[in-house]
């Protein structure tokens, strides 16, 4: 009895799979770009945000913003850029800016169809970036 269920033990442990990267629930490298590029979209498009990229290039962002989130979301990227800090020195950003950059993100995520469970899991991985970014 001892030996069958032990038998039947291993065959249903190795029928488990892990769970799929953050990275793989976005879509991989397409769904990364997806939202990235609605992100960027969301960024055109508002007011408060978009002076802060006045002098940015689009496609410099968008290369870096792709492999920061395809690292932070478990992907195959290694980021190396500048770090948050380092991005982010003199640009006086203020808590109310922090808050409406994460809001355009949530609206990038339901733009490209991310549950709202991996969103969830998304800014949790983000949310320690804070004190990086906002500097008074």
């Amino acid at each position: 009895m001892k030996a069958v269920l032990f038998a039947t033990l291993l065959l249903v442990s190795g029928c488990q799979t892990a769970s799929p990267s953050l990275y793989q629930q976005i879509g991989a490298e397409a769904g990364a770009e997806r939202l990235v590029d609605a992100f960027i979209n969301q960024i055109g498009n508002d007011a408060q945000i978009l002076p802060f990229f006045a002098n940015a290039s689009v496609a410099h962002f968008r290369a870096g913003f792709l492999t920061h989130m395809c690292d932070v979301l478990d992907g195959p990227c290694e980021y190396r850029g500048d770090s948050m800090v380092q991005i982010h020195t003199g640009m006086a950003i203020k808590e109310a800016d922090f808050n409406r950059v994460v809001e355009l993100l949530i609206a990038a995520m339901d733009e490209v169809g991310i549950s709202v469970p991996v969103q969830n899991q998304i800014l949790a991985r983000l949310a320690p970036l804070r004190g990086e970014i906002i500097k008074i």
